[in-house]
C-alpha cells in the first residue's frame, strides 16, 4: 500500500512480502524457499522518514485467512479496514524505533486481476484503489491522513526473469483514481495497460493517454508515465532513490484534470548486476533467527 498526506508533504509505503523480491539474501538463496524470505517493508518519506526492510526467515511468518504478520509487524482485516502494526528498526544510517498503527479503509474491493505476462507468471491484483489512510506513528509529526491504496503482486518467477524495465502509476482524480501499468519485457513484447476506478471499485479498461517523459532519478533511472498530449509531468516528491528503482509523488494532467500520484519505475537490467547485491544487504539485513515468544 501506499498513501499520501492530506497535506501533500508526506507520505508511506508498506509492502508485505513472502519471498522479498528486492532481497540479496533471498536472490543468493536461489529462491527455493520463499517463506524464509519473509519482510514487511515500511517506508517513510518527508520530515523525519525512515526505511525499514529486514529480511526474516521461515519462524518469523504467520498467516491465516485475515492477516499476515512477519516478525513483530503485522498487517490484519479488521471490520472492512486493513490495519497495520508496525514494530520495526529503520535501516542504516537511521537505526531508530519505526512504531505504531496504519489503518487503510477502501471505498470498495475489486474483483480486478491484470496478467502482467501471457502465461500468467505474474499477476497484478488492484484490491482498493481508492481508499482513505490514518497514520498514527509514534514519531512526531507522523499523524495524518491522506489517501491512499492497496495492491498486490503475485509471481512464479524472479521479476528480473520476465521483465527489463517497468513504471506503475495511481493517480486519483474527481470520479475515482487512475491506474496505468507500463512494462517491457525480455522478449521486446510491452504491456501497455491503463485501467480507471470508480468509487464503488468498478474497473473500465481505457486507452492510455500518451507516454510523457519526467526527469530521471537522482540514480538516472529511467522514467516516464502518461499524460494529456502536451503536458509536461514532473517529480514534486522524491519518495525512494535506488540504483536500480525510483519512487515518487508525481504531477500530471489526465482528461484536463491536473492529478498527484505515487510513481515508480524499475530498471532490472541494473537489477541482474551481480555488484548490485551486496549494496542491497546494507539497507536490507537479514534477521533468521526471529521466532514468535507465545
Amino acid at each position: 500500500m501506499d498513501a499520501i498526506s492530506a497535506c501533500g508533504t508526506r507520505a508511506l509505503s508498506v509492502i508485505g512480502f513472502i519471498g522479498s523480491v528486492f532481497s540479496p539474501w533471498y536472490a543468493w538463496s536461489g529462491r527455493r524457499d520463499p517463506a524464509n524470505h519473509c519482510c514487511i517493508n515500511v517506508a517513510t518519506y518527508g520530515p523525519g522518514g525512515r526505511f525499514t526492510m529486514t529480511d526474516r526467515g521461515r519462524a518469523a511468518l504467520r498467516t491465516d485467512d485475515g492477516a499476515l504478520s512477519v516478525g513483530p509487524s503485522e498487517m490484519r482485516w479488521v471490520d472492512g479496514k486493513l490495519v497495520i502494526t508496525v514494530n520495526e528498526w529503520g535501516a542504516l544510517p537511521m537505526v531508530t524505533p519505526v512504531r505504531g498503527t496504519i489503518t487503510l479503509t477502501p471505498q470498495a474491493i475489486t474483483r480486478v486481476e491484470l496478467p502482467l505476462t501471457p502465461d500468467g507468471a505474474h499477476v497484478w491484483r488492484p484490491f482498493a484503489p481508492v481508499a482513505t489512510v490514518d497514520v498514527a506513528l509514534e514519531a512526531t509529526g507522523w499523524q495524518w491522513q491522506g489517501h491512499g491504496y492497496f495492491d498486490a503482486n503475485f509471481g512464479t518467477r524472479a521479476l528480473e526473469q520476465n521483465f527489463d524495465f517497468w513504471t506503475w502509476g495511481r493517480f486519483p482524480v474527481t470520479d475515482g483514481a487512475t491506474c496505468f501499468y507500463d512494462a517491457t519485457r525480455v522478449d521486446g513484447t510491452r504491456l501497455a495497460q491503463a485501467v480507471h476506478f470508480d468509487h464503488a471499485g468498478q474497473a473500465i479498461e481505457i486507452t492510455p493517454p500518451p507516454l510523457q517523459r519526467v526527469n530521471p532519478s537522482l540514480w538516472r533511472v529511467h522514467r516516464e508515465t502518461r499524460g494529456d498530449a502536451g503536458c509536461a509531468p514532473r517529480q514534486v516528491m522524491n519518495m525512494l532513490d535506488a540504483p536500480f528503482y525510483s519512487r515518487s509523488m508525481v504531477r500530471t494532467v489526465l482528461d484536463g484534470e491536473a492529478t498527484i500520484g505515487v510513481h515508480e519505475a524499475l530498471d532490472l537490467r541494473r537489477f541482474r548486476a551481480p555488484l548490485l547485491k551486496p549494496m542491497l544487504a546494507v539497507r536490507v539485513p537479514r534477521r533468521a533467527g526471529w521466532q514468535f515468544q507465545d
